[in-house]
């Protein structure tokens, strides 16, 4: 037996993830840790085993690219970083000063700046609260593009439990930089060259006002934000805090609001100082400032270890505090990887796949890894702060919702894979409607008037029909029916642009005009069309659960208004399009469009199928103008309100052509590279389709416990219930060409619809389906 390094052992590897079973799994690693004494990250490993579990097939680099696979397509704006499912932080390398529209990492990056707690949850959403810590030798340079050293792919390693480079300091010189983490704390690990000058440069702040433009409103945040560091070279540690919030000009003023941290070394601090917008003060203990930090300065012998441990929270100082005593206890690097590469490991084995290639794995599980970091948790140990009315309070939070991304497949698959955070996500969602007057549209972490529609109400409603109860529904009710039925303040005074300035709660923008026209109107309210639309499937959402609770009144209403889309359906055209105040159609029919175009939103009714298709002329005007979508390049899955469409031929009689788009949109739009994810994954949105759509099911309508059938990747799959059943997948004969359903039972019982309840995966059992290289027209047009 021999003992290599985790760096050498996870670069070599292939992986090849079997289907043991935890026990087995468990057992090996008992034995293999009694015979070791220990595992060691990244001192010493066993010799790799034969076998990898689901957590070596992730690659955290999938989607890190700035653009995507297709021409024009933008990347998956994901980052490696480590941490625990669901991390209040996550700590990652920092390739570039941050903002919104640019991710803390990027692929293409050459250089390293610092080593960050983030909180920065995808491109398009700002960080808040952050700090940074860089490994430096020689001469002292503190500004971020000044101490940022190159790095070399070829050097790295990213997994969900660890992270590791090397830094470039020249005269062939490096310093390796390793990352353990949990979900609010971390260990970094530095291991330095010989050298009299070794420095730790902290960032407590960076209001660099070069990095400002129109959503990145630096500029006034600067005149009004400092950051505070402070030394204690008695304890070798550094506190501090930092108000800064890069989407603040989106949302409401939060005085009180800090990220809080606490850094420990564990090298004696020999000399130190602190910094501001390049101004450094020695043996300074104290600084305030809005480009600033700290830095400290040691010797190191020759493949010096200096380990820093670093805890953060939202409350205080002093929770900061609790927090590390919780998380990181001691200085166990090894430990703590171990830790998180443990539960990671759990949450990842709920769903096993058999008959996937190693590629298909890598795709698999990343894409599970991606769906499991939001809605983040954002308590601490049964206290949290609220951004939505400043103030502490007792009880569970999340936050960092992509609600408009994510109501569509991210929220349905956490209630399989994740059945124990769902209503803890509502009540989350309930307690900021107690909080600030409103649940959030996309909360970062206050109110933002980002996206539009009040889609909480479709999380809330898919959860609640598919028996998820446990929190306070009249108070659900009375949430979702103040977005039914409330406008926002100035609602016929304001036009609610994308990203305008905060002026107050955007909810549904143009909710005059839509109860009293049956439509939003273009020459008063931007993105009239996506608008009307989508408050007709909120409507639709809303009365779910006015219906089940006894609202009678309120049902009739809602679902009138869930049939508005209608209103903005123009015959002549054939097309979804803007109409004026007056009842006219604007002449400009491209205009009022969220992120998308007329065929975007074409088919965006989904709460409503037969609905659409009536409209549309029935069955096979229906399935012509979806033939005219795909084969005329309109679509593309690199953005959400498409998502459902190619499920579309299930409801009229040509699933086939479901089977057939679905099988090519999963294999041409996810790869296992930088650039894998072909547009933005939207905290978890794209990574959760591609899961469904490989298992073979989807959720076309949430807010409905139906599942429609796509066309299944792998030969069989294992979904583990939290009630302690199974839901299994087999294709028969399912290959590359293999990709059409020939026929299908569930629970042995033949299946010859393309469609399956809710209540019956909740059952366990077992779903298998013959597969066979032509399409079967006769099979799953029955009940159309």
């Amino acid at each position: 037996m021999f003992i290599i390094s985790l760096s050498q052992e996870i670069r070599n590897t292939k992986f090849k993830c079997d289907d043991m079973t935890k026990s087995i799994r468990y057992k090996i690693l008992f034995f293999t840790s009694i015979l070791l004494g220990f595992y060691q990250y990244p001192e010493a490993q066993t010799r790799k085993e034969a076998h990898q579990q689901e957590v070596d097939c992730v690659n955290p680099l999938i989607g890190t690219s700035f653009t995507g696979i297709q021409k024009g397509a933008g990347g998956g704006g994901t980052m490696p970083c480590v941490g625990t499912p669901f991390a209040m932080t996550n700590f990652v390398a920092q390739t570039c000063e941050n903002k919104m529209g640019r991710m803390i990492y990027r692929y293409e990056d050459s250089t390293i700046m610092g080593f960050t707690a983030t909180h920065q949850p995808t491109v398009w959403m700002g960080d808040y609260g952050y700090v940074s810590v860089m490994p430096q030798i020689g001469q002292l340079k503190v500004l971020p593009k000044e101490r940022a050293l190159s790095y070399s792919h070829q050097d790295e390693i990213a997994k969900p439990y660890y992270y590791s480079t090397l830094l470039n300091t020249g005269n062939g010189q490096k310093i390796k930089a390793e990352i353990a983490a949990s979900g609010r704390c971390a260990i970094f690990q530095f291991t330095f060259p010989k050298t009299e000058e070794a420095h730790l440069i902290i960032q407590g702040i960076n209001l660099d006002v070069a990095n400002g433009n129109k959503t990145n409103d630096i500029e006034s945040r600067a005149k009004r934000l400092k950051g505070y560091v402070k030394i204690d070279n008695v304890k070798d540690e550094i506190t501090g805090y930092n108000p800064d919030r890069m989407s603040a000009q989106l949302g409401p003023d939060l005085p009180n609001f800090k990220g809080y941290f606490i850094i420990q070394f564990d090298k004696t601090i020999e000399s130190f100082g602190t910094w501001d917008k390049g101004q450094i003060t020695p043996s300074s203990t104290e600084q305030y400032g809005t480009q600033m930090g700290a830095y400290i300065n040691f010797k190191v012998k020759k493949n010096e270890k200096v380990k820093v441990r670093i805890a953060t929270s939202f409350i205080s100082i002093e929770q900061a505090r609790g927090n590390m005593l919780h998380e990181v206890p001691d200085w166990d690097f090894t430990k703590l990887a171990n830790a998180t590469k443990e539960t990671w490991q759990e949450n990842l084995s709920r769903i096993k796949v058999d008959g996937a290639t190693q590629e298909q794995k890598t795709i698999f599980y990343t894409a599970m890894f991606h769906s499991m970091l939001f809605p983040r948790e954002f308590s601490e140990y049964g206290k949290y702060y609220s951004a939505f009315d400043d103030q502490v309070h007792e009880g569970v939070s999340y936050n960092d919702y992509s609600l408009w991304d994510t109501f569509r497949a991210l929220h349905p698959l956490l209630i399989l894979i994740q059945p124990q955070r769902v209503s803890p996500m509502i009540r989350s969602l309930l307690q900021m409607y107690k909080e600030g007057g409103w649940m959030p549209m996309w909360p970062n972490p206050t109110y933002t008037n980002i996206m539009i529609g009040t889609h909480a109400d479709a999380v809330i409603a898919d959860a609640w029909e598919k028996g998820f109860r446990d929190y306070d529904v009249n108070l659900a009710y009375e949430a979702m029916r103040k977005d039914a039925m409330v406008p926002p303040d100035g609602d016929t005074q304001k036009r609610w642009g994308d990203r305008d300035r905060w002026t107050g709660f955007e909810g549904r923008g143009g909710l005059s005009y839509y109860h009293s026209l049956g439509y939003v109107p273009d020459d008063k309210t931007s993105q009239s069309v996506s608008r009307t639309i989508e408050f007709s499937f909120d409507d639709f959402c809303v009365s779910q659960l006015a219906k089940d609770l006894g609202k009678t009144e309120d049902y009739k209403r809602l679902k009138e208004w869930s049939g508005n889309y209608r209103n903005v359906y123009n015959k002549e055209t054939g097309f979804m399009a803007p109409r004026l105040y007056d009842g006219s159609w604007s002449k400009t029919p491209n205009k009022g469009f969220t992120e998308g175009s007329p065929w975007d939103y074409l088919f965006g009714a989904f709460h409503d199928i037969p609905g659409m298709i009536h409209l549309m002329g029935g069955k096979e005007q229906f399935a012509k103008k979806l033939d005219m979508t795909f084969a005329g390049d309109h679509y593309r899955l690199d953005n959400e309100p498409g998502h459902h469409y190619g499920y579309l031929y299930d409801y009229c009689n040509q699933p086939w052509k479901t089977q057939e788009l679905v099988r090519n949109y999963t294999r041409i739009n996810y790869r296992n590279q930088p650039n894998g994810i072909n547009g933005n994954d939207d905290c978890g949105q794209m990574s959760a389709w591609y899961i469904f759509s490989t298992l073979g099911f989807y959720p076309v309508t949430p807010g409905l416990p139906v599942y429609s059938i796509g066309s299944p990747t792998f030969k069989n799959v294992r979904i583990y219930l939290a009630n302690g059943k199974v839901f299994e997948i087999e294709a028969k004969n399912v290959s590359v060409d293999n990709k059409y359903i020939q026929s299908a039972t569930l629970n042995g019982k033949p299946l010859n619809i393309p469609w399956f309840n809710h209540k019956d995966l909740e059952e366990g059992g077992t779903l298998v389906f013959e597969m066979g290289p032509e399409a079967n027209h006769n099979w799953g047009i029955s009940g159309n």
